[in-house]
This record gives C-alpha cells, sequence and structure tokens, in this order.
C-alpha cells in the first residue's frame, strides 16, 4: 500500500508541476492603444472543453458596453444586462464574418437581461439600434486558455498544460497575430506585436 501511496501522490505532483503560466506584453503598431487585445491559445491536441456553468456578463451602463471587450470559450452563455435608465438593444450582424450568424436580442427596460450562448468560435461586434454610438466586442474562443491586455498591453494566461502551442490574438483595430510558445516550466514569457 505505500507503494501505491508514494507512485500516486508522485503522478500528482508531477502533473500538478507541469502546468505553467503564459506572461506576456502585446506591443502594437499603428494603433492607439493596446488595451483588450484577446490572446488565447487556438487549440490543445486532443482535447476538448466543456462550457462553463456559470454564465458570463456584458453590461450597458453609462451608454456603453462593459466591459468594451469581453473573451469567453466557446459554448458560454453571456447575459447581458441593461443598468442604464433607458431602452437598450443588443445585436450584432455577424460572428468571426459570418452574417448567418447575425442576431438581434430586441430591445428591453432598466434591471432586465437577455442571454444568449455562443457556440462559434470568432468576433461579434456589439451594437445597440436605440444608440448607434454604443459599441463593444464579444471575442469567442476555442480553448478556456485567454486573456484580455491591460492598459499596458500586458496579459496572463494560468494553468497551462505542458506542450508546445500557438497563441493567437484578436483586437478591434489590429490584424491578427500569432507567436509560438513552449509551456513546460513554471511560467513561459512571450511578445507579440499586433499591426494594424
Amino acid at each position: 500500500a505505500a507503494v501505491f501511496s508514494g507512485a500516486a501522490a508522485a503522478a500528482f505532483l508531477a502533473g500538478a508541476a507541469f502546468a505553467g503560466n503564459i506572461k506576456g506584453k502585446v506591443t502594437v503598431k499603428g494603433m492607439k492603444s493596446a488595451k483588450d487585445i484577446a490572446v488565447y491559445i487556438d487549440a490543445i491536441p486532443g482535447k476538448t472543453f466543456d462550457a462553463p456553468a456559470k454564465h458570463a456578463e456584458m453590461d450597458q451602463k453609462h451608454l456603453k458596453f462593459e466591459p468594451h471587450v469581453l473573451v469567453v470559450l466557446k459554448g458560454t452563455t453571456v447575459d447581458f444586462l441593461n443598468s442604464d435608465a433607458t431602452l437598450h438593444n443588443v445585436f450584432w450582424p455577424d460572428i468571426g464574418g459570418n452574417r448567418k450568424l447575425a442576431h438581434n436580442l430586441g430591445t428591453w427596460p432598466q434591471g432586465q437581461k437577455k442571454s444568449f450562448t455562443f457556440n462559434d468560435v470568432g468576433a461579434a461586434a456589439l451594437l445597440c439600434n436605440v444608440h448607434p454610438e454604443m459599441s463593444g466586442y464579444l471575442f469567442v474562443a476555442p480553448t478556456p486558455y485567454f486573456a484580455t491586455t491591460d492598459d499596458n498591453g500586458s496579459f496572463e494566461i494560468k494553468d497551462v498544460p505542458p506542450g508546445k502551442y500557438t497563441l493567437k490574438t484578436w483586437s478591434e483595430e489590429g490584424k491578427p497575430a500569432s507567436q509560438s510558445v513552449d509551456v513546460s516550466g513554471t511560467t513561459a514569457t512571450v511578445d507579440i506585436t499586433v499591426h494594424k
């Protein structure tokens, strides 16, 4: 029994020790800001991912979509809340450029929400028919290993299984960029440049 316990403990510790983090910085060329850029691992061979039970939330507050960019895993249900004392609408003309995935959730008053489950990978530009100046973005990622850059373009993706992957970016203004990353230690450091 002692041998089994030791082997089980060693296997557990080895598995736990292998998960790593990816820390990085996105630099932009020809764009006004490196904030709100989605950075994600495009695939992990042999793995599929269940949608989270917990819903994500996109608010409409002070006549803005908050957050401006929301990244979710494919299959996630997003609750669209109206926190303003005015009617709001939410619609998107496509997801990832596919106009067949356009959808209009309708219009609803303050304090109410409507939900939608996003099963297609790609970006959806969120708009409001009532307030045409409003815009936000929802990016549906293929894996749960993603982050959104902060004001300085920094990001961190935690608990990534060991392996060699391709990191990709999506941003409102920039062209998609990709960078290979090897997660074999505790932290992999990556620099990515996004061009307009």
